[in-house]
């Protein structure tokens, strides 16, 4: 009987913990039995027993506190911050979103799950931690996180989908940068966790905006908030590394929406319809066939659009790339130096697959890990005779400087740039690089980090360009980038809106090894043509060398890691599009209506008056 009665007692206290009995009780109001009646009813006198004893212990604690009561105290302190009450399931989904964020790029590049990519990740923001009132009558379900809560879990999937997708940062800065294994880790690890901060931001901003009641008002919310952080990535950090909208860049019917809005609208619309997905598992079961119907169908006729191909774009004129694969190296010697000219200058005279006496329009020339300086007389030399033998302008990627009396800054300053000789031999232009890589190209706030020199000790240290204007070659209007410059639409759309015609990205990949970076900065790339309508000529050091047409798809490509060169298909257009008129104004639309949302979610909030 004691025994019996142990059990009943340890059932009771559960029951109070966890809601087990709910349905027991249901049962019993509606039924004849009596013993679930006298169970019950024996429930009840315990529960008023109970009552009497809190009271009788309420009133002793008031003179003298008890060592249970401290106990709870410091627990209330420890679970302040709120970490420990995420519930485990919440990290799983978290971590699980950052994984599938992962594999929708290159070099996975599983695109079609972008719809369900952040799906994990809006679920762990809404059910996030134990309700902190009784639930009778049903099951526990998850209440929705706490701001502090939602930085945390969305910070954990920013950390972990930056290693996953920019783990060729540890490599670059070991092998090129100079770095000790170790030493080149913490840099890895402390950039992911400083670009995690914007996930972070996405989730606290979420949970503070929606409150714990409105899942409606979260999920409608979402998509603003992300393409926001998505603006604050490029604006602030510079770094818009494989924004959403990319996994879709092989989509040529979804990508003319980033004709009108860029990028930033086809990130909009994935998240649109993850969030609907997400719904589906956040509302009743009864509803939740319908949500995830209508969320299956959008994604399946949006991917659908992949198939859809455009007729070819014509292509009159004809560039040649040169692919120099150059390794990075210290030590040039005169001998090498002039070998790889001898080489460069017959590859371009005698391309490989080209037909006798092919002239082209263009000879290009990449970004190079070479001392190809333009004020040196020995190369200068070289390009001159080339062009003038091959009757063609040439654009070749090489370093320029300024003395002090041509700098306006009165000092000698040396430029990542782009010259352009006429067929005559002549330099006729010079285009210098506008925006640097951080700790690659120069050493952001160098007073206050000295020791950071060694960051750039293989890489260069670079002054500023100050110019986007076109390169006239003959009456073709360039539009001339330079490697990183690629990942920033609002700064490319600028060469198109001043006149440029076919715009000509010059970079040098081989600084991301066999990684798939170079994939994902040519996907990115890709994107420039999409919005600007433009055709585009990539010229790589190391591949791939290609040419997009203006719906950003390959139609010339050669291999990578080899000596080579490719006869490029490209057209001057004039017409431009939306987005090249108008840039980033969809990205902050965004940002007004989710300051908006902020503001009103403070000012006109309801308050509950608490019984």
């Amino acid at each position: 009987m004691g025994r019996t009665l142990g059990v009943f007692l340890l059932l009771v206290h559960a029951k109070e913990r966890f809601n087990v009995f709910d349905a027991a009780e249901q049962r019993a109001r509606g039924s004849g039995s009596d013993d679930v009646r006298v169970f019950v009813s024996a429930r009840q006198q315990h529960g008023r027993q109970k009552h009497n004893h809190n009271m009788l212990s309420d009133t002793r604690a008031g003179e003298q506190p008890s060592r249970a009561g401290s106990a709870r105290e410091e627990n209330r302190i420890c679970y302040s911050c709120g970490v420990r009450k995420i519930h485990s399931s919440a990290w799983r989904l978290a971590i699980l979103s950052a994984v599938l964020q992962v594999l929708i790029f290159p070099l996975p590049n599983l695109y079609w799950l972008s719809w369900i990519a952040v799906v994990p990740l809006l679920i762990a923001l809404r059910r996030a931690q134990a309700p902190e009132t009784l639930q009778v009558d049903a099951p526990m379900r998850l209440a929705p996180a706490s701001p502090w809560q939602g930085f945390l879990l969305a910070y954990a999937c920013g950390i972990f989908w930056y290693l996953g997708t920019c783990y060729w940062v540890f490599d670059t800065m070991h092998k090129y940068g100079g770095l000790a294994i170790p030493v080149a880790l913490v840099v890895l690890v402390v950039a992911c966790m400083y670009m995690g901060l914007y996930h972070g931001m996405f989730g606290l901003l979420l949970a503070l905006m929606a409150g714990k009641a409105s899942q409606r008002r979260a999920l409608v919310l979402a998509p603003f908030l992300w393409v926001v952080l998505e603006l604050a990535r490029t604006r602030i950090s510079a770094f818009p590394w494989e924004l959403l909208g990319y996994a879709q860049t092989d989509n040529p019917a979804l990508t003319r929406l980033a004709t009108l809005t860029g990028v930033y609208g086809l990130s909009f619309e994935i998240m649109l319809v993850n969030s609907v997905f997400a719904a589906a598992f956040l509302v009743t079961k009864e509803r939740r066939k319908w949500l995830l119907a209508a969320a299956s169908a959008a994604a399946i006729i949006l991917q659908a659009g992949q198939w859809l191909s455009p007729p070819p774009v014509p292509a009159d004129r004809t560039a040649l790339l040169v692919q120099p694969n150059i390794p990075v190296q210290e030590g040039w010697t005169t001998d090498y130096f002039q070998g790889t000219l001898r080489d460069l200058t017959w590859i371009s005279l005698h391309p490989p697959g080209a037909k006798d006496a092919q002239r082209f329009d263009l000879i290009v020339w990449p970004e190079s890990p070479s001392p190809f300086f333009l004020n040196d007389s020995s190369f200068r030399e070289v390009v001159a005779a080339l062009a003038r033998q091959s009757r063609t302008w040439l654009l070749v990627g090489a370093i320029g400087v300024d003395s002090a009396s041509t700098s306006s800054r009165q000092r000698s300053e040396v430029f990542n740039s782009a010259g352009l000789i006429s067929p005559e031999g002549e330099l006729t232009a010079r285009y210098d690089k506008t925006h640097l890589v951080p700790f690659g190209e120069y050493i952001p706030f160098k007073r206050f980090l000295p020791f950071m020199d060694m960051l750039t000790d293989q890489i260069g240290n670079f002054a500023w360009g100050h110019s986007r204007e076109p390169l006239d070659a003959g009456g073709q209007p360039l539009g001339v980038f330079i490697c990183y410059e690629s990942i920033f639409p609002d700064e490319v759309r600028q060469y198109a809106q001043r006149g440029a015609e076919v715009i000509i990205n010059l970079t040098n990949d081989g600084w991301y090894g066999d990684s798939g970076a170079w994939k994902q900065h040519l996907q990115m790339t890709q994107m420039r043509a999409i919005e600007n309508q433009r055709w585009l000529l990539v010229g790589t050091n190391t591949g791939m060398t290609v040419s997009v047409d203006p719906y950003g798809r390959i139609v010339a490509a050669t291999g990578r890691k080899f000596r080579t060169a490719l006869a490029a298909p490209y057209g001057l257009l004039s017409s431009t599009t939306f987005y090249t008129r108008h840039g980033d104004w969809f990205a902050y639309l965004c940002a007004i209506i989710s300051v908006g949302a902020i503001g009103a979610r403070f000012l006109f909030r309801t308050r509950i008056p608490q019984s």
